[in-house]
């Protein structure tokens, strides 16, 4: 793509060790005695495309030494193309932060974790509702150019008293997005979305059982959790999941597109919620151009795995689609409802791909709620 090609070009000249071109490190991994697993490796819309530049030889300057560095795992800055603020460059270097939480526990209101789920870990206990087995917990996992926020102000404040009371919520920022931590070193594959999630929220709390909810992008690594831990997972609600393949290099760049112009169409944008638009701003160009790659595109080849695990398991599914969604065709929900017979499939009149929960919150967690009650007492019977 001319873009890419444009941006190693830059990296070349600006940066003292830009990244190197995946089309090197495809031919290291292919001659490695090691061989590489299919969920190790990065998309195959990040490899090969045609280059003006590279074939001329302009996307060289540094090229071989970075690689060195890459693999020593020694970046220490943001790129030129990421904006440099301190959301972007504060997880730098530092191996051992998660990701950042907003948990709302029973009967309580928002307790902040930012973070350092171990510090919340400890309040919890001191106040005797950490180690309870009397709530159900759940799990929200947002899409792509999104965060917590978008639970946190859309679902938290429409809980009836019951589920204020019974459940305990972990609105999630995902790797790279957020205020999460953006390592520059990183894939942003599916295999380093669910490693975070485990160590910031499924171990340090102790998840024996979960519900899962999730939008869009977060449909995809939602599937992988569930397919890692079938046992656990009480209920999984997908909002306008991506399922279907219509060929990686024209996906690429239509979801690019369509999914950053679905999401700032200022129509679509309350102004009591204008999170959306600082969403925008929490991010970087590594981050969310891998997490494009690897996870909307990438994770296509895993799914049939994915939904083959959730069938066998006979985990509840619900499907939430708006009829009007641009960014996932209607198809998508069609075919996944095809994989999964037992998976109740909603259809919501005059919905679009943001509008399925936003400007109707409290009939969505309405709805959410009825999942939820419905998968504890099937369990129970």
């Amino acid at each position: 793509m001319a873009r890419e090609s444009l941006e190693r070009f830059v990296d070349g000249v600006l940066e003292e060790n830009p990244i190197p071109c995946y089309c090197w490190n495809r031919r290291e991994k292919q001659g490695s005695p090691d061989g590489v697993g299919e969920e190790e490796e990065v998309s195959e819309t990040l490899y090969g495309r045609k280059s003006l530049f590279r074939e001329i030889g302009l996307v060289c300057f540094g090229g071989r030494s970075s690689e060195r560095e890459e693999k020593r795992g020694s970046r220490s800055r943001s790129r030129w193309s990421d904006c440099g603020c301190e959301s972007c460059v504060s997880s730098l270097g530092k191996e051992e932060e998660k990701l950042y939480l907003m948990v709302r526990e029973p009967s309580q209101g928002i307790v902040l974790c930012t973070m350092d789920s171990g510090l919340l870990r400890s309040k919890l206990a001191r106040t005797g509702n950490y180690r309870g087995n009397s709530f159900e917990n759940v799990i929200f996992l947002h899409g792509f150019l999104s965060s917590s926020s978008m639970w946190v102000e859309t679902v938290f404040p429409n809980l009836s008293e019951v589920a204020k009371r019974d459940f305990r919520m972990f609105a999630v920022d995902l790797l790279g997005f957020g205020r999460s931590p953006k390592p520059t070193n990183c894939m942003y594959g599916l295999k380093e979305h669910l490693e975070m999630i485990e160590k910031s929220v499924v171990k340090p709390f102790q998840l024996s059982s979960f519900h899962l909810v999730a939008h869009s992008m977060g449909c995809m690594i939602a599937l992988a959790l569930a397919e890692k831990y079938p046992e656990s997972i009480r209920s999984v609600t997908l909002i306008a999941p991506k399922s279907c393949h219509v060929g990686m290099d024209l996906e690429a760049i239509h979801m690019e597109k369509v999914i950053t112009l679905s999401f700032i169409n200022p129509i679509h944008i309350p102004l009591d919620l204008n999170f959306m638009i600082t969403d925008l701003t929490k991010h970087t160009h590594h981050s969310a151009w891998h997490t494009m790659h690897n996870v909307i595109c990438g994770s296509m080849k895993l799914m049939d795995k994915h939904l083959e695990v959730v069938k066998k398991a006979a985990i509840p599914v619900k499907i939430i689609q708006g009829d009007k969604d641009q960014v996932v065709p209607l198809e998508c929900s069609y075919n996944m409802k095809s994989r999964l017979p037992l998976a109740d499939l909603k259809i919501i009149t005059n919905a679009d791909h943001n509008t399925v929960m936003i400007g109707r919150e409290k009939v969505f967690t309405r709805d959410l709620e009825q999942i939820w009650f419905a998968s504890i007492k099937s369990k129970l019977s």
